[in-house]
């Protein structure tokens, strides 16, 4: 198992991940998601936890509430998990049909055909390691949009070179939209990937589970209509 394994872990999981910085995220929960990790080994200390997964390795010390709050300590974690996870990346079947959730926080990628789907996680990258998230700014002196960090989209499209068809989930549209924006850097940088984008699709992603989007982007997918096979083009 390379990811949580029930719903409990995944909560706790996603939770490391949340922007703004969860204050409720219980240490017990904590040490049992990355004991659920597959290839992670544990030790304790003296109120100090030691986690090796993957080549990483990964120090926490228990804090002296029930919840993990030194912002410090979750960064550190979600490097962990990044980083240990990337250590064995999970290659995408070829002709796959892909969806990408975004938003300024984070990208998901989905094989939309398997039922309960585990995603692979793209997080912006911020160099100083604070908010490892995209702001939508506006410069106050003239209005204008700061430019997006380009390494991001490079990194979603670097995860969709495989597949066969795209489909796109966010939330908000124009400038605002990191939906919007990733399909502008592939139509720039990326044509043959933009031409595999299926469609663009405004969702409510905060109120919705993974299994509800899987199940929305199928029944996207059985909508479309039904490409040829190269057989019965040639005749």
């Amino acid at each position: 198992m390379k990811h949580p394994s029930n719903s409990t872990h995944q909560i706790t999981y996603d939770a490391v991940f949340q922007h703004p910085i969860a204050r409720n995220l219980a240490w017990r929960d904590v040490v049992s998601m990355l004991a659920a990790l597959d290839g992670a080994s544990q030790e304790e200390h003296g109120g100090t936890l030691k986690v090796m997964r993957n080549g990483r390795a990964l120090v926490l010390h228990q804090p002296i509430r029930k919840n993990v709050t030194d912002v410090q300590e979750l960064m550190n974690l979600r490097r962990f998990l990044e980083q240990s996870e990337a250590a064995e990346p999970r290659p995408t079947p070829a002709g796959a049909q892909l969806l990408v959730v975004i938003d300024h926080r984070l990208a998901r990628v989905y094989q939309a055909e398997v039922h309960g789907s585990i995603p692979k996680r793209i997080i912006p990258y911020d160099r100083n390691g604070f908010g490892r998230h995209l702001h939508y700014v506006q410069d106050d002196s003239n209005g204008q949009r700061k430019p997006e960090i380009k390494s991001f989209y490079e990194a979603v499209a670097k995860t969709l070179q495989d597949a066969g068809q795209i489909l796109l989930f966010g939330s908000g549209t124009g400038a605002s939209s990191a939906m919007e924006q990733l399909h502008t850097a592939l139509r720039r940088d990326h044509p043959a990937l933009a031409d595999r984008v299926v469609g663009c699709v405004v969702v409510d992603e905060q109120h919705q589970s993974e299994d509800q989007l899987l199940a929305e982007a199928r029944r996207f997918y059985e909508n479309l209509p039904k490409q040829p096979h190269k057989a019965e083009e040639q005749q």
